[in-house]
């Protein structure tokens, strides 16, 4: 396409900016060809304008990428490839994604973070260990493994070059880069060599390592590290090269540099005991260390200290470490000597011999201070034949001694390095293969650039063309294997440059020639150069202001150079009579370091090589040629030499590279500053590298994936693999129409820069055109769907509103007529009201006139009755009125006093209510009281009825007398002779009518007192009741409390129980899990020994070479099945080793062991003791029986026995000490909860007790007080009962040995007096069971070792398919009972040890056979459970003739112990089976038919690594059936075997961690791998898995659980990811998975086109926020850890009829067990 049809409006492209480097712009205008400028507009809306030249090359700006290529794990994936597109890349990457990892085709670029990262565990070396290149996320492992597979598949040397300025992590990734061969490698050796290689670090650090202006931690030198391995892949040794140590640095640093860390580290130790006498004092009291002393953050005497533990590591001694020290602190104080000048113009120089600094140099070198005074100001010259000594002037005696200091410290360094590399060595055999680590100082420019710069420099010229003819070499065979024809690809050679300073009369020849002048200088060598080069090389120029100075043009930029101090760095000269003085030291390591360089003929020795340039010796004494030609070498020289090396072992290797990136000056963390990262770029080469893939066919896509992502532009839809390819090449011919953009290969298209993102354009409209199209088809049927339902509505509507116009209308008809109802009624009601409120006020005036006119009458006759009444009733109320006076006064005296007393009372008894003692009482006594006041309530009512029945009999009597008088009175009226009598009658009347009144007046006086005490009374029995219900209501609330109290006591001891029981359930988990591992270690140390008897016994073998007796050592072989009275004969004995001792003792017959081990002295001692005949054996015989083992041969290898040995016995020590500490915590664990137990209850009881105690009289609560204690009595005679029987069945088990005895014909006196029973001795054995036993299976002795290979170790794979299921379990068991039954227990015991030993060897015989593991796993178990049923005291049989004599708990441990052994194994290789399947059929494999059709990615497509053709092309990729089926095949063999239901289920919960930390792991690490239809993929294929073990009952052992954090992983690759309830959604459904686990997914996640969105950084930054609040538990990693085991156990078996029933055994021919004999 042309620039107009690329360059149109809206097209996104790059533009240069002086501080972003390029800024992103978009063209507002189509460009046109012709015009002279572009009009853009950047991000920020600014309106810009770029200068576009005219002619064919016009200068457009560079295009930019689609966003969905933002982020890509490979550079050159890119559609456009160019500067900009590579840093916006990077840039996205490390600051969006926190990627620090990119590829740039076979260039790793790593970007310093500045921080610690979460990606270099063991769980993440697991994920990237056997992965291709092609298919992980960009990781220095990745390049690691690469490496390592190539070295293992092609057996060709590797080298991975690391390079990068200073600050830029080179040393850190090539750290990372060993570890993760030690971890996928291994190491042979007792101490790993990676440990040692890490060790060396920190030394290397210490004396290689200073600050400088950029990196605080700078290494000075540059080093090549070979790490060896052996034919199995394994470390066998290591070696190191270093380059060009900076010793200029020892004598001077520039403003804000430090000098090497180890004198800074010295001076801040000086406090320690050891140290105090070098005398030294703080880093600035040194003219060498004064500067810049102390860095943030870090610790020099720390530092010393980890320092001086490498040392010893690595094998130096302490007092060899005090000597290097002793030497960097003599060049300390040499450099505090203080030289003055004397004579005429300073041409003399002296030193005085009292000089404190002098004193401590000559001192600690152990030289004499006189001569050494005397020769830093003289020289010794050689003039005609005779030896002149002249004086040195100031300035050259100052040189002089920093020579000889530069020159101590160097010779100090070139040791160290040897030193490093003789503990590194291999020591047995020479490595098969090596995988080198370069790690060299990249390309460094700076202000004022020196010699040291130079050489740097002139290594990176050297390396950058190695790697461009690599590259160029890997594209040609990329060509090549693909049949395309190819044209040379054109890239900027740097041979003239490398030409210009290592050839003929170039810079380095120039600068030795001007090195061997009398009178050389820098300025005569400057001018030579210009006069040399000037104008004749295109690399070499001449600054404009100065004439001691030049510039050459490197491949990544232009570098002045200083002359100044070239020629001195140069020659590096130290003057000779110094280093004799240091020759003649009496220290032996000074006088080593100086001895070594006078023997220049002496070849360095193996592994020791160093390019360290060692100086110039200027000497005037007559010597050898050989002599003066070594000491004339220069530094240039040496390093041109082992430059020369270093390209040669380069190139004889297959270099893998690592570009280290510095994102910014101040060591932020994840701050990118686009000036240094570009800068760093063209110096290292990546632009250059994307320059050749660019100069090509960049962009590489597969028929398939072509075929699946542009098929939209294609006629054909599903065509096969052929159909495809002849697709692919008729759609390119019409979709780009010149030929020469794209090339057809074999099985892969290749396109020229740009095509890719022009497919993309094209596809882009092809599929907006389409969707034009079903939008208008889907806007169209949406119209017709509305104006149809627009219809209906408005239909629907017409015919609504008309119904209700209808019946609007009748209702107002009926509203009317209501209306008019209403009023005829109203006005009727009102009428009517009227009427009757009339009628009923004329009825009411007449009730109320008649009414009072009777009332008044009434009233009349009632008050004269009434006063002839109070007449006759006053004298009586008087009389009676004073009497009761004088009694209510009585009485209330009375009341006043008991108040008084009864209120003292209450009080006194309120105060003893308050405890609960006194409650009932208080209770009673408030009963009582009312009781007592509710009988007085009732004698008062009496009395008052008893008065009103008096008081109405004298009114009956009073109206009966006064009726009497008046009949009298009117009767004596009229006569005229009773006026007299009427007179007295009257008054007689009138006194009664007096008396009358008092009695009135005195039962009023009565009731008003009646009825102030009957109130009074009330009043206090109110007050009672109230008081009763606060007490009620009181005891209440004590109830409440109680019982409160009660239920918070019982859920704190529910709490504590269950917390106790959980933490005891986790520790016994824990210590099982470690136990388990311990066994795993145990298992892969006999395998390694195993390993190494074969490979010396193949040594021996070939070799033919015969050790002396001094390197013999003991083999240690598994030996035939031990006699059963081979134990008797076990001698006490004890070994002591050097290191430590062990002793464990062991006794007959029961076999204790007691194991003590003193941790500070390391002190172990084992001793083998029997109480019969003990016969005196060797050390190594008795350690070897304590431990389990046999020896068998001779001596062999003292170092393999001494490693073997001790890792062995320590093994089983540590078992020992693990098994006795389970058992110690499982009885702990059932004391507290059996403690636990009895206080729940007896709390429960005493609540219970207390509960009911209240609500009882205390009567009852003594009876059930006393039935309590009866109870508790009674709980003891049961326990001492079950004591009873115990001990019964004790003397029962006695009496019928002691009966066997007899019948053993020891007679019915019993054993002589003295002597004791030994069950197994050496009488003859006879049977001592009461019963006879039918069905066992009786072996003779000498057909024991036939059984064994019979049954175990000859047994073949094929026949174990038709046996019964735990037959060999029941055979052994059935043999040992017999062997039993005749009393032989030793031959049981030893019967059922060689048992143990020949599975184990059967076993490793067949280490990968699923089925025979899972064969002898239930066998073994069963034999352990039939152990376990038929052992006395522990067993449920009822019969007790049938059990066992002895207790095998031992022997139970010992195949609890092969049961694990085998389980794991078992899960090791279902483990090798399923790994392979595990990521192609979970997340490769399309389950579902095109649901990622279509959807690749562009970047995508894979990279070319080392497995690529690896698999033929006919191979089937491994599906989810596939794996269904090996799921299937592996549960069919373990039913087969009948393995118990819970032993299956636990070993596919393994084997479901195993798959879903895999495939989580993978998904991690893979960016191709996480997108929407991806997790569609992988829910589908989790949710066949879920059904299958659903289907099997498999999920009760967690098997499913185990899948929920894949579940969820899938989930959240599904979920919407917007706003902010989407991530509050994601935070509570992703509970399975880490907040960084959650983070890294939604960073990867990435749309397969452009029509999906990609997740925002606010929206990731706010589910972060919500996942950092989630409470803090264990810190979990990014990665699951694929190593994680759980611990298993071991269930009863189900069925053990046939031990039971042994007489329905049947043994098949195949066994050949005819010598058996069933009894």
């Amino acid at each position: 396409m042309s620039a107009a049809d690329l360059y149109t409006k809206l097209t996104r492209v790059w533009v240069p900016d002086p501080e972003q480097v390029w800024v992103p712009a978009q063209l507002s205008h189509d460009y046109r060809d012709g015009d002279g400028c572009l009009h853009l507009q950047l991000s920020d809306g600014t309106e810009v304008q770029y200068t576009v030249a005219p002619g064919p090359s016009p200068g457009l700006p560079p295009l930019r990428n689609p966003d969905i290529l933002e982020g890509e794990n490979d550079l050159t994936a890119l559609s456009y490839l160019h500067e900009p597109a590579v840093l916006h890349n990077l840039r996205v990457r490390f600051l969006d994604y926190s990627s620090i990892y990119t590829y740039c085709g076979i260039i790793l670029v790593a970007i310093n973070p500045y921080e610690q990262l979460p990606i270099y565990g063991e769980d993440v070396i697991d994920a990237y260990s056997g992965q291709n290149m092609a298919d992980m996320d960009p990781h220095i492992f990745s390049v690691a493994e690469e490496a390592y597979r190539q070295m293992a598949r092609e057996e060709q040397n590797q080298s991975i070059i690391i390079s990068g300025e200073s600050g830029a992590g080179k040393t850190v990734s090539a750290k990372f880069t060993m570890r993760y061969f030690a971890a996928v490698g291994g190491s042979a050796r007792e101490t790993s060599v990676e440990e040692r290689v890490l060790e060396s670090n920190p030394i290397m650090e210490a004396i290689g390592n200073a600050k400088t202006t950029r990196n605080d931690n700078s290494s000075r030198f540059g080093k090549y590290i070979e790490i060896g391995f052996g034919r199995k892949g394994d470390i066998i040794g290591a070696n190191m090269r270093t380059y060009l140590l900076e010793k200029s640095r020892v004598v001077f640093q520039t403003t804000e540099e430090r000098n090497y860390h180890i004198f800074y580290q010295l001076c801040a130790s000086r406090h320690l005991p050891e140290l105090s006498a070098l005398g030294l004092g703080g880093a600035e009291e040194f003219q060498y260390t004064s500067g810049n002393v102390q860095i943030p953050g870090t610790d020099d005497a720390a530092d010393l200290e980890r320092t001086r533990n490498s040392f010893s590591v690595l094998g130096v001694r302490p007092g060899l470490q005090m000597e290097l020290f002793r030497i960097l602190a003599a060049i300390l104080h040499l450099g505090n000597v203080k030289i003055q000048s004397s004579g005429r113009d300073g041409e003399r120089s002296s030193v005085n011999a009292e000089d404190r600094s002098l004193h401590l140099f000559c001192q600690l070198l152990a030289v004499e201070r006189s001569q050494m005074a005397h020769w830093l100001c003289h020289r010794r010259l050689a003039v005609a034949g005779e030896m002149l000594v002249k004086p040195m002037g100031w300035q050259q005696a100052c040189e002089a001694r920093d020579a000889l200091s530069k020159h101590v410290y160097g010779q100090m360094f070139t040791w160290t390095v040897g030193r490093l590399n003789g503990a590194l060595r291999a020591q047995r055999q020479q490595p098969h293969s090596f995988i080198g680590v370069l790690d060299i100082y990249g390309f460094e420019t700076f202000e004022k650039n020196s010699f040291e710069q130079f050489c740097i420099n002139y290594a990176n010229e050297k390396l950058q063309q190695q790697f461009n003819g690599h590259v160029f070499q890997l594209e040609q065979e990329e060509y090549l294997r693909e049949e395309i024809p190819w044209t040379r690809i054109e890239f900027s050679d740097n041979q003239p440059c490398i030409e210009l300073i290592e050839g003929k009369l170039g810079v380095l020849d120039l600068l030795d020639e001007e090195c061997r002048m009398p009178r050389g200088s820098d300025e005569s060598w400057a001018q030579k150069l210009y006069m040399r080069h000037q104008n004749q090389s295109p690399h070499f120029s001449k600054p404009r202001l100065s004439n001691t100075a030049f510039i050459i043009v490197h491949f990544a930029d232009r570098v002045q150079y200083e002359c100044d101090g070239f020629l001195d760095k140069n020659r590096d000269t130290v003057f000779e009579e110094p280093i004799n003085i240091l020759k003649a030291s009496k220290s032996e390591l000074v006088a080593e370091l100086f001895q070594d360089e006078s023997r220049g003929d002496v070849p360095p020795l193996s592994g020791v090589t160093t390019a360290v340039p060692n100086g110039s010796l200027r000497s005037s004494r007559k010597g050898g040629s050989t002599a003066r030609r070594e000491h004339k070498q220069t530094v240039g020289f040496q390093f041109r030499q082992s430059l020369q090396l270093l390209m040669e072992t380069l190139n004889s290797t297959t270099p893998h590279y690592v570009r280290c990136i510095k994102p910014n000056d101040l060591k932020q963390p994840f701050l990118f500053d686009p000036k240094r990262a570009v800068q760093q770029l063209r110096a290292c080469g990546v632009l250059e590298t994307i320059r050749i893939s660019a100069a090509g066919y960049p962009s590489r896509w597969t028929y398939p994936e072509f075929f699946n992502r542009y098929r939209v532009m294609m006629q054909c839809r599903d065509p096969g693999l052929e159909d495809r390819q002849a697709a692919c090449r008729a759609a390119l011919g019409s979709l780009i129409p010149d030929p020469d953009q794209y090339r057809f290969g074999k099985t892969k298209i290749f396109f020229r820069a740009g095509q890719v993102a022009l497919l993309e354009k094209l596809r882009a409209s092809r599929l907006r055109a389409a969707c034009v199209e079903v939008q208008r088809r889907v806007r169209g049927w949406l119209e017709r769907k509305r104006y149809q339902h627009a219809r209906q509505a408005a239909l629907t509507l017409q015919n609504y509103t008309r119904g209700w116009l209808a019946r609007r209308l009748a209702q107002c008809l009926r509203y009317t007529r209501a209306a008019l109802v209403l009023q005829k009624s109203y006005r009727m009601v009102q009428v009517r009201r009227l009427y009757l409120l009339i009628r009923s006020a004329a009825v009411t005036i007449q009730a109320f006139a008649r009414g009072a006119i009777a009332r008044c009458l009434y009233r009349q006759l009632r008050a004269e009755r009434k006063a002839v009444l109070l007449q006759a009733r006053v004298r009586g109320w008087s009389a009676r009125r004073a009497f009761l006076h004088v009694r209510a006064a009585v009485l209330y005296l009375q009341c006043c006093y008991r108040r008084m007393q009864a209120r003292r009372e209450l009080k006194q008894r309120r105060m003893e209510a308050r405890s609960v003692e006194h409650y009932r009482q208080l209770n009673k006594g408030m009963e009582v009281k009312l009781m007592q006041l509710q009988c007085r309530a009732d004698e008062q009512s009496r009395e008052s009825s008893l008065l009103k029945e008096r008081l109405s009999q004298e009114r009956a009597a009073h109206c009966t007398e006064l009726a009497r008088l008046q009949g009298e009175l009117s009767r004596l009226a009229g006569s005229a002779q009773g006026e007299a009598r009427s007179t007295a009658l009257a008054q007689e009347l009138s006194a009664l009518r007096g008396e009358r009144e008092r009695e009135r007046e005195e039962r009023r006086s009565a009731e008003e007192r009646a009825a102030q005490e009957i109130s009074r009374l009330t009043q206090a029995v109110e007050s009672l009741q109230r008081e009763k219900a606060a007490l009620i209501q009181e005891r209440e609330t004590l109830n409440t409390s109680l019982q409160e109290h009660e239920r918070a006591c019982e859920e704190r001891v529910s709490q504590q129980v269950a917390l106790v029981t959980s933490g005891l359930r986790s520790e016994l988990e824990e210590e099982r899990g470690r136990y388990q591992g311990l066994l795993k270690e145990f298992s892969r140390l006999e395998q390694r020994y195993e390993n190494l008897k074969e490979e010396m016994n193949f040594s021996e073998r070939f070799l033919g070479h015969r050790r002396s007796a001094s390197s013999q050592s003991l083999i240690l072989e598994s030996s035939p099945p031990i006699p059963a009275w081979s134990s008797e004969r076990e001698a006490r004995t004890s070994v002591t080793s050097p290191e430590w001792e062990r002793r464990v003792t062991v006794t007959s017959p029961e076999w204790e062991r007691r194991v003590t081990v003193t941790s500070p002295e390391r002190e172990r001692r084992v001793t083998v003791t029997s109480p019969s005949s003990p016969i005196a054996t060797s050390p190594q015989d008795s350690l070897l029986m304590a431990v389990g083992l046999f020896k068998d041969g001779r001596m062999r290898e003292e170092d393999l026995r001494h490693a073997y040995d001790a890792v062995r016995v320590a093994n089983k020590l540590l078992e020992s000490q693990l098994v006795s500490q389970r058992q110690q915590w499982d009885s702990e664990m059932q004391a507290l909860q059996l403690q636990v137990g009895v206080q729940r209850e007896e709390v429960d009881r005493l609540t219970q007790a207390l509960a009911h105690t209240l609500t009882l009289p205390p009567e009852t609560g003594l009876q059930l007080g006393l039935q309590e204690q009866l109870a508790r009595l009674a709980a003891d005679n049961l326990e001492l009962m079950e004591q009873v029987e115990s001990q019964e069945q004790v003397s029962r088990r006695l009496r019928r040995e002691l009966y066997s005895l007899k019948q053993a014909g020891w007679g019915s006196a019993g054993p002589a007096p003295g002597t004791e029973v030994l069950s197994g001795g050496n009488a003859t054995p006879t049977p001592h069971k009461e019963v006879t036993l039918q069905g066992l299976l009786e072996c003779r002795r000498e057909d024991e070792a036939r059984l064994i290979k019979n049954l175990i170790t000859g047994l073949c794979p094929e026949v174990t398919r038709t046996l019964t299921p735990g037959l060999p379990a029941h055979i052994l068991f059935l043999c040992m009972r017999q062997a039993d039954w005749r009393g032989e227990e030793q031959r049981a015991r030893a019967l059922c040890t060689a048992a143990v030993t020949a599975i184990k060897g059967a076993l490793k015989k067949h280490s990968a056979d699923f089925e025979l593991a899972a064969f002898w796993l239930s066998n073994t178990c069963l034999l352990m459970h039939l152990l376990r049923e038929f052992s006395p005291g522990e067993s449920s049989q009822t019969d007790e003739q049938t059990l066992l004599t002895f207790d095998p708990s031992d022997l139970r441990k010992a195949l609890s112990d092969l049961s694990i052994q085998i389980y794991q194994q078992l899960i090791r290789i279902a483990e090798s089976r399923l790994q392979p399947m595990i990521v192609p059929a979970m997340l490769e494999s399309e389950t579902i038919p095109g649901l990622s059709s279509g959807g690749k990615s562009l970047g995508s497509h894979k990279r070319a690594a080392s497995g690529a053709g690896e698999k033929g092309e006919g191979v089937q990729p491994h599906s989810m059936d596939s794996l269904l089926r090996e799921l299937s095949s592996l549960h069919l063999t373990l039913s087969h075997q009948a393995l118990h239901p819970e032993v299956c289920r636990q070993a596919f919960r393994q084997i479901s961690h195993l798959l879903t930390a895999t495939t989580l792991n993978n998904l991690l690490l893979r960016k191709d791998m996480c997108s929407w239809s991806k997790g569609l993929q992988i829910r589908y294929n989790v949710s066949q898995l879920e059904d299958w073990l659903r289907g099997r009952s498999l999920q009760l052992g967690g098997a499913v659980d185990s899948l929920e954090p894949l579940i969820q992983a899938s989930q959240l690759l599904q979920v919407s990811k917007r706003s902010e309830s989407d991530a509050r959604a994601i935070e509570e459904t992703c509970t399975a998975l880490s907040p960084s686990q959650i983070v890294k997914i939604l960073s990867l996640y990435t749309p397969l086109n452009e029509f999906e969105e990609r997740v925002t950084l606010n929206f990731i930054r706010s589910v972060q926020a919500l996942l950092n609040e989630r409470p803090r538990g264990k810190a979990r990693q990014l990665l699951m850890d694929v190593r994680h085991v759980f611990p298993v156990t071991f269930p009863p078996s189900l069925s053990p009829s046939l031990s039971q029933q042994p007489e329905q055994l049947q043994i098949p021919d195949s066994l050949n067990l005819a010598f058996l004999r069933q009894v």
